[in-house]
């Protein structure tokens, strides 16, 4: 079995604190492309909300424009 000393020991240490530096950044990152996607569906919800309330105008003014026209009574053929 291999002798265990200090400097094989330093040397893993390095390279684990190189990996975790590493991890570290990738984190990074994926937080600033997460913060960016979560703003994109915001503005997409934004959107999204705008047109719902255009559509609910549009549909209660075609309510009013049938209620203002006169109403023929239903004749089958």
């Amino acid at each position: 079995m291999a002798q265990v000393t200090n400097d094989l020991m330093y040397e893993l240490l390095k390279r684990v604190h190189g990996d975790l530096s590493e991890m570290k950044f990738d984190l990074q990152e994926i937080k600033l492309r997460m913060t960016g996607a979560e703003e994109a569906l915001a503005g997409v919800n934004r959107r999204l909300d705008r047109h719902d309330e255009r559509l609910e105008r549009i549909e209660r003014r075609w309510e009013l424009r049938e209620l203002a026209e006169p109403q023929r009574p239903y004749e089958p053929k």
